[in-house]
């Protein structure tokens, strides 16, 4: 195994070897955009060159490995006795046909560095770490999960730490201590070894960070599932669910490039503040055509903008379940039998469709069509076919043209029984026309029910104007419900759920529908469940998302949550009305301080004062309406803030966009406003506890909830 002196010259090759990479994918680009070739397979080339030009210039910076692994030369190597791989961010290779000089974390020999442990080595023998200080190497770790030596043998000094605490913003890891030697005699399922330890704990600043270090067995086995399979992973806070799901998106990409090219990945997240949080995670591993958005804006097209609100009990029946079937009554019950015969004039002759004929057709169509403008073109070119056999019986030539011409003629008559319509047109009339909503409605909703969705000036047979309408966010989902009604949407190859639990039944079944032919990934946490539809139970929610059978799989060791923050949080787990383990916590550090103070903006302000004396990031929560005169306080004592979604040292975040965010030290301030503003408002209350990832301060004025208060603080 290599010396200090000669892992840093093994790095130096390493990035002159990538250098030489991004330098000749550039230069292939202009080369693609040259080559002869019919034009689809030029585009796709120039495409995928000017892609591996841009993961490759994205990846010219940082540590151009994390591990190492070296096998042993018994049997258990197999065929990779006495071989020793670099594993990093992405492959790096000096020339055609030799053995690379970093293998991809993703690649299949990798699987043993996350999992291997001393008691299944794999056939290793030597797991080496390495610790990074922005780009320079500063010292190793080894585990010797064979032969454990004693400390003192153990090769491999460990460097000074980096000023910055010991770790580059590009996610290496600067090694605590000074030139002294470790040694470890625990595998990653055991004990963590110092430079794993470093890189779990270090303060967090700027967006969310690859995990590709640090990633534990546990994860791993979700990480690299296979594309068929669907999971559900109820991840307590600090559990890195949602880090796994998107080094599992990452994973796919590479192992099944593509057969998911032709159909994408989608990441759902539950707030854009969230999505920006960990824009950065794919673009690191390579993968840069991932689609990332909220489920609101999935469902809000440029056609149908939101400009109005649904009052609360509106909301929770627009989300309803059984608002899919309302629907789908309103839609089907303007097919109506054929009461005539379809006759069309064609020059000196009439062609007939009798009346049994027709309505065979309808009912065909009807029990065959998987979507309503579907099967109405289905009886339009049926009832053509029909003609075009007469005529052709008579010695016609029925070309291109006279099919068009038939297909406009029997037009009214499809219209009389299988109308068209637009997806605007068909909710505005449910919603308009008290009516039709209750023969839709009928035995699915009450009549509270129904009223409460009606538009207040709706009436009997009233004639809606969809283009005008003040359509809500409730509403989109109905819109998309019914659109998919009309007709079939686009499907993705993999979809990334998170903060799952928060999710509606009529929103499972619009992402249900773009994963019909492809698997997901459901991450989520019963107890973080903040919406008026949360789910209360996984088999439920899966069925909604049309994977009921998906294996649901718990992480409850949080590495990011230190203990004295999950003890706090977990007092609240028995009000929450959900079944899921406590948390617990790998790490026995972290700072808990619980205060009452008849002045919250200036304790406030204190707090945060005290904090940036401190390294790492600083989240301010509050329920929603004490913000703006929290960050007025701020203001006025000098501190900068930012938004949510905002890069900076300290951020006043409203409690309901915290969801899925972390801060090195979170102040909350009045835990009992933040319960009272909602119905879930406990559920809020226990995510904003658990966004600490360092130290948790608590400011409060009035009394502290009852089952908060119970830690005798």
């Amino acid at each position: 195994m290599r010396g200090l002196d000669e892992e840093r010259e093994y790095a130096e090759r390493c990035r002159v070897a990538l250098q030489a990479m991004i330098t000749g994918a550039r230069e292939n680009v202009v080369v693609g955009e040259l080559t002869w070739g019919d034009r689809y397979t030029a585009e796709r080339l120039g495409y995928y060159l000017k892609s591996l030009a841009q993961e490759l210039g994205d990846e010219g910076t940082g540590p151009p490995f994390f591990g190492l692994i070296g096998y042993g030369t018994d049997e258990t190597a197999g065929e990779h006795s006495n071989q020793t791989y670099y594993l990093g961010r992405r492959h790096i290779s000096d020339a055609i046909g030799r053995p690379p000089l970093v293998i991809d974390w993703r690649a299949p020999v990798s699987t043993s560095f996350y999992r291997a442990s001393p008691t299944d080595p794999r056939g290793i023998t030597t797991r080496r770490r390495f610790g990074w200080s922005t780009e320079t190497l500063t010292g190793y770790e080894d585990e010797h999960l064979t032969h454990p030596p004693h400390p003192a043998a153990t090769e491999g000094g460990v460097g000074a730490p980096s000023a910055d605490g010991g770790v580059g913003s590009n996610g290496g890891v600067g090694t605590p201590g000074a030139d002294h030697r470790v040694g470890t005699e625990g595998g990653v399922g055991g004990g963590l070894v110092g430079i794993l330890r470093a890189e779990i704990e270090r303060p967090r600043v700027g967006p969310m960070r690859d995990i590709v270090a640090t990633i534990q067995p546990e994860q791993d086995l979700l990480v690299r599932a296979e594309l068929d399979e669907s999971l559900c992973v109820q991840g307590a806070p600090g559990t890195g669910k949602t880090a796994v799901g998107l080094h599992r998106a990452a994973h796919l990409l590479y192992v099944h490039r593509a057969r998911l090219q032709r159909n994408g990945v989608l990441v759902l997240g539950p707030n854009r503040a969230f999505l920006h949080y960990i824009s950065a995670v794919l673009p690191t591993l390579g993968e840069v055509d991932v689609e990332q958005t909220t489920i609101e804006e999935l469902l809000t097209g440029e056609q149908h903008p939101i400009r109005s609100t649904d009052e609360p009990a509106a909301a929770r029946v627009k989300h309803d379940a059984r608002m899919a079937e309302v629907l789908r009554r309103a839609l089907y019950d303007r097919i109506r039998p054929p009461a005539d015969a379809v006759v069309v004039p064609d020059s000196s002759y009439r062609w007939r469709v009798n009346q049994c004929g027709f309505e065979q057709m309808v009912d065909d169509a009807q029990q065959e069509a998987t979507a309503y403008l579907l099967g109405r073109e289905r009886v339009i070119s049926r009832l053509v076919a029909a003609l075009q056999r007469q005529a052709e019986a008579r010695g016609q030539n029925c070309n291109g043209n006279w099919l068009r011409k038939m297909g406009r003629a029997v037009s009214p008559a499809v219209d009389a029984v299988w109308p068209a319509v637009k997806v605007d047109e068909l909710l505005a009339e449910l919603l308009s026309d008290r009516t039709a909503l209750a023969a839709a409605a009928d035995q699915l909703l009450t009549e509270d029910e129904q009223a409460a969705i009606s538009w207040k000036r709706a009436r009997p047979h009233h004639k809606p104007r969809a283009k005008s309408a003040l359509w809500t966010a409730a509403d989109a989902v109905l819109l998309d419900e019914a659109s998919a009604l009309l007709e079939r949407g686009q499907t993705y190859g993999h979809v990334i759920i998170d903060e799952a639990q928060d999710l509606s039944p009529m929103q499972c079944r619009a992402i249900a529908r773009r994963s019909e032919h492809g698997s997901i990934t459901v991450l989520g946490d019963l107890a973080q469940g903040t919406t008026p539809w949360a789910a209360r139970d996984w088999p439920e929610q899966l069925g909604h998302l049309g994977k009921p059978d998906s294996q649901v799989i718990a992480l409850t060791t949080g590495y990011r949550v230190p203990a004295a923050v999950v003890e706090l949080a977990n007092r609240l787990l028995d009000g929450l009305g959900v079944d899921v383990p406590p948390t617990r916590s790998f790490r026995s550090d972290g700072r808990l301080t619980v205060q009452r103070t008849a002045d919250l903006a200036r304790a406030c302000t204190d707090a945060v004062r005290a904090a940036l004396k401190e390294e790492g990031s600083i989240g301010v929560i509050a329920a929603d309406d004490a913000t703006d005169d929290l960050r007025r306080a701020l203001h006025l004592d000098g501190i900068d803030t930012i938004e949510a979604d905002g890069d900076g040292r300290v951020a006043v975040v409203p409690a309901t966009i915290a969801k899925g965010l972390e801060y090195d030290h979170v102040i909350v301030i009045e835990p009992a406003a933040i319960v009272e503003a909602e119905s879930r408002g406990l559920n809020r209350l226990y995510v904003v506890l658990t966004r600490a990832v360092s130290r948790l301060e608590v400011l409060h004025s009035r009394d502290l909830p009852p089952e908060l208060d119970r830690t005798g603080t």
